[in-house]
C-alpha cells in the first residue's frame, strides 16, 4: 500500500536525521547544482614518478573480464563492443556502467596490450562529459589505469600515447579532487581519497604536489572509517576486502621512493590493512569464501586467499581482533564446533549517516559444515528499487526472526534507510557463546534475545521475547542443492535431516513453537544471478522462546 503523503514525510525525516552535517550541506549543493563539470587541464603532460612497483598488482576480479569481440563481462552481464562501445549510454543500468567505466576488464591477464590502449584512447576522445566522470568510477579508474602504467608489458610502448593517457589522468585526478563525494561518505569517500592520492603519487609535477597533500585528509578518513576491530564501517564483507585491495594497491605505489609518500602514511597503510586482514578472517568460511551479509556478492572483490597473498608480498600480516572470533565495533562474532563454523551479524544499519548498504539481518547467521554452506544469507542482485532488491535486504531473507510481518529497519528505496533497530550484543565468551538482542523499529515494545553457543560439539541458538507478545517467522534460508526432510523425533519435536554435499548428513532440532515449513525462496550469490534454494520456515502466534540445534 503506498505510503500517505505525512508517512512518506516521517521517511524522509528518520532518513535525513542521522546525516553528519557537512553531509547534508553537501547533499543540499548536489541537489541544486549536481556533480559538476569535468576540469580542464591546460598544464603541460606530467611524468610520472615510478614506472613499477616492486610487487605485481592483483589482476582483474572474477566477474570483470574481455573477451574477443571485444566483449566485456560485468557483474553477470555482457555488452558487445564490435560496433564500438557507447560510453555514454551503456546497457544494464547504472550499477554496470559505473562498472564500465572502471576499467577493471582492461586488467585481465590475457588481454591483448594493444587493445588496452586502442579503449583507453577510445573513452578519452568520446567521453569528455558523462557518467564516466562521476567520482567513484573516476577514482577507481585512476587505480586501474595507473596500475596498468606500472605494470611493465600491459601497454605497448608508444610514447604519444601513454603521454595522451597521462594528460588525461592529470584532468580526471583533477577534477576528482574538486568533486569528492562529502555528501555520500562511507566507502565512497574513502576510495576517492585514495584515487587522489594514488594519483599524486603516480605522476609528477606542482598539481601532483597538491594531490599528494591530500594524504593527511585520507589518513583521517582512514581513522574514521576502519575500526579498533578492522571491519569497515558499512559492515559488508565485499567492500572491505575491496576498500582492502585498494589500500594495498596505495601502499604497494607508496613504497616506491621517487612517489615522496609521507612516513606516517605509510606507517598507517601497514597497520590499517593488517587489522583488515584480521577482520577478514573473521567473516570468511571455510570455503575461503565471504559471508554475503549487508550488501555482498561473490566474484566483485577479489578472493581471500588473493588479498592475503598479496599482503603477505607487501610484508604485511594479519593482526587477529582482540578477542578472537568477535569484531564488537562492526558486530560480528564467530563460533566453531566441531565441523561447524557460525558467523553472526551482531549490529544494526551502519553507519548512521550512510547505511545505505545495510539489509534487515540483525541476529542472523550463515553456518558452514565443512567446506560446505548449510545456512546461507541471500545476497544482492541488484540495486536497482525493485522486488528483487526488496527482497534481498528483508529481514525475510536472513537467517533471523521477522516479528509481526514488520522489518527490522525501515528500508526503502534501494539504498535508504529510515528508522532504525536498537541492536545490542549483550555478553561474549569467546569461543563458547555470544549473545545479543535487537528492537525492532516496527515493533520496540518487543525484545528479541538471541544465544548463539556451542554445546557438546554442536551449535545451539536459543531465542526468547521480552514484552509485548506478536506473531513471528522464523526462517533457515539453505544453500542450494541442500533439500530438507522434516520429520518428529521420539519426543515429538520437530527436526530437519540434511545430507551434507561432501559426505554425512546433518540433523537440525527445530523450535517446537512454531508450525514448519519448507518453502522455495531466492539465492542471489553473484550480481545479476538468481538461483532458487529451499528455506525452512515457522510461524507461531506467540512465541516466547525456543531452540535451534545443529548436530553431524
Amino acid at each position: 500500500m503506498p505510503l500517505s503523503r505525512p508517512d512518506r514525510l516521517g521517511r524522509v525525516v528518520r532518513t535525513v536525521r542521522h546525516l553528519r552535517p557537512a553531509q547534508l550541506g553537501a547533499q543540499l549543493v548536489h541537489l541544486a547544482r549536481g556533480i559538476g563539470s569535468p576540469s580542464s587541464w591546460a598544464g603541460p603532460v606530467p611524468a610520472t614518478a615510478a614506472t613499477s612497483v616492486s610487487v605485481p598488482f592483483l589482476a582483474a576480479p572474477d566477474h570483470a573480464q574481455l573477451r574477443p569481440g571485444p566483449v566485456v563481462e560485468l557483474i553477470g552481464r555482457e555488452l558487445d563492443g564490435g560496433d564500438g562501445i557507447d560510453w555514454d549510454h551503456p546497457p544494464g543500468g547504472p550499477l554496470f556502467a559505473y562498472h564500465l567505466h572502471q576499467f577493471d576488464f582492461l586488467r585481465g591477464a590475457v588481454v591483448p596490450p594493444a587493445l588496452r590502449l586502442e579503449l583507453m584512447l577510445d573513452w578519452i576522445r568520446r567521453h569528455p562529459r558523462g557518467v564516466g566522470w562521476d567520482p567513484h568510477p573516476t577514482c577507481l579508474r585512476v587505480l586501474s589505469w595507473g596500475k596498468l602504467l606500472l605494470t611493465p608489458g600491459a601497454l605497448p610502448d608508444d610514447e604519444p600515447a601513454r603521454a595522451e593517457i597521462r594528460r588525461s589522468l592529470a584532468r580526471q585526478i583533477r577534477t576528482l579532487s574538486h568533486h569528492l563525494e562529502v555528501r555520500l561518505q562511507a566507502n565512497h569517500l574513502l576510495s576517492n581519497l585514495i584515487g587522489v592520492v594514488f594519483g599524486g603519487f603516480l605522476l609528477r609535477g606542482s598539481r601532483a604536489e597538491r594531490w599528494r597533500s591530500f594524504a593527511g585528509r585520507l589518513e583521517q578518513e582512514i581513522g574514521r572509517q576502519i575500526g579498533a576491530d578492522g571491519l569497515h564501517e558499512e559492515r559488508s564483507p565485499m567492500y572491505h576486502a575491496l576498500l582492502l585491495e585498494s589500500l594495498l594497491d596505495l601502499l604497494d605505489l607508496a613504497r616506491v621512493p621517487a612517489t615522496g609518500a609521507p612516513a606516517s602514511l605509510v606507517d598507517m597503510l601497514v597497520t590499517t590493512t593488517s587489522r583488515m586482514l584480521g577482520a577478514l578472517s573473521v567473516v570468511c568460511h571455510p570455503d575461503g569464501e565471504i559471508a554475503l551479509f549487508s550488501d555482498s556478492a561473490f566474484g566483485i572483490a577479489q578472493e581471500p586467499d588473493h588479498l592475503y597473498a598479496y599482503a603477505e608480498a607487501l610484508g604485511v600480516t594479519a593482526a587477529r581482533p582482540a578477542t578472537p572470533g568477535v569484531l564488537r565495533d562492526a558486530g560480528y562474532a564467530r563460533l566453531a564446533a566441531g565441523p561447524f563454523t557460525l558467523i553472526a551479524s551482531l549490529a544494526g544499519p551502519a553507519p548512521p549517516h550512510q547505511p545505505g548498504h545495510a539489509h534487515c539481518d540483525a541476529l542472523a547467521f550463515e553456518l558452514s559444515c565443512g567446506d560446505s554452506r548449510i545456512v546461507t544469507d541471500t545476497g544482492v542482485y541488484e540495486y536497482v528499487p525493485g522486488e528483487r532488491r526488496r527482497i534481498a535486504r528483508a529481514t525475510a531473507s536472513h537467517a533471523t526472526i521477522e516479528v509481526d510481518g514488520a522489518e527490522q529497519a525501515e528500508v526503502w528505496e534501494a539504498h535508504r534507510v529510515g528508522g532504525r533497530p536498537d541492536v545490542v550484543l549483550e555478553r561474549v565468551d569467546p569461543g563458547v557463546r555470544f549473545v545479543a538482542s535487537c528492537r525492532s523499529w516496527s515493533t520496540p515494545d518487543t525484545l528479541h534475545r538471541r544465544v548463539f553457543a556451542v554445546r557438546d560439539g554442536a551449535i545451539e541458538i536459543q531465542d526468547s521475547f521480552e514484552g509485548a507478545p506478536r506473531p513471528v517467522r522464523l526462517a533457515l534460508p539453505l544453500a542450494p542443492g541442500l533439500e530438507p526432510r522434516l520429520a518428529h523425533d521420539r519426543d515429538g519435536g520437530v527436526e530437519a535431516h540434511l545430507r551434507v554435499p561432501e559426505g554425512g548428513r546433518l540433523r537440525v532440532a527445530l523450535p517446537v513453537a512454531a508450525e514448519w515449513r519448507i518453502e522455495r525462496r531466492p539465492y542471489y550469490p553473484r550480481f545479476g544471478y538468481e538461483v532458487e534454494r529451499a528455506c525452512l520456515v515457522g510461524e507461531a502466534a506467540r512465541f516466547e522462546s525456543g531452540t535451534f540445534r545443529f548436530e553431524a
